[in-house]
């Protein structure tokens, strides 16, 4: 993580305070949900992570954590992303709220019980998507394209003050975030998707902090 932290940033002056918990704040919020969600498949029972996404962890007797870790992993970002902000410069803090926010949305309306989680729910897919679940289907799809947004944003900065690493690291992230999902895999692949995401943005965090940012 600090080699990533290193080839995203530049100079900036040292944090005030307020800043400083914004960062932290959003240092937090991918650990958070990596660690959240990790210790929920490993103990949940009927949880298969070949054929459930993360979000289905919103489901059952036990779905308020997963929903909790979805809300404050989101407000962390969004956190973040108001630390980030500069006069002028706003654009790359603007795609991380949005990223944020569609994170919270994902988290308060959960997708339907299929492939028989949690126990008792239908073992194929649901025969048709409720309404919570297209808002959660979209809102997590926006909130990723967002962040793909971020990425090229950074890539472009980067470009300019000829940072090669940097622009090469944002732009392999954003291709992550834009490849199609193939259906057979969908699950895993969004989870692997999830966890680069989140260390691109802990980077983000974790550069400021020390002294550096991605502007």
């Amino acid at each position: 993580m600090t080699a990533i932290a290193a080839t995203t940033a530049e100079p900036i002056t040292r944090t005030r305070p307020g800043t400083r918990a914004l960062l932290l704040a959003g240092a937090w919020a991918g650990p958070l949900f990596v660690t959240s969600s990790l210790a929920q498949l490993l103990t949940r029972d009927g949880f298969d992570l070949r054929r459930h996404p993360l979000s289905m962890l919103q489901l059952g007797h036990l779905g308020w954590l997963q929903t909790l870790t979805f809300v404050l992993t989101g407000l962390g970002i969004v956190a973040l992303s108001v630390a980030l902000a500069a006069p002028g410069r706003r654009t790359l803090a603007v795609f991380l709220g949005l990223f944020g926010a569609g994170l919270v949305v994902a988290g308060l309306v959960a997708p339907d019980p299929e492939y028989g989680f949690p126990a008792g729910a239908p073992a194929g897919r649901a025969e048709q998507m409720s309404g919570h679940a297209v808002a959660h289907a979209t809102a997590a799809v926006l909130a990723f394209t967002a962040l793909a947004g971020a990425c090229v944003v950074h890539v472009v900065r980067s470009i300019r003050r000829r940072a090669v690493a940097p622009a090469v690291l944002s732009g392999l992230v954003a291709l992550v975030l834009l490849l199609p999902t193939p259906a057979a895999h969908a699950s895993v692949q969004l989870a692997v998707t999830g966890l680069i995401s989140f260390a691109w943005t802990t980077a983000l965090a974790l550069s400021a902090l020390t002294g550096r940012t991605v502007r």
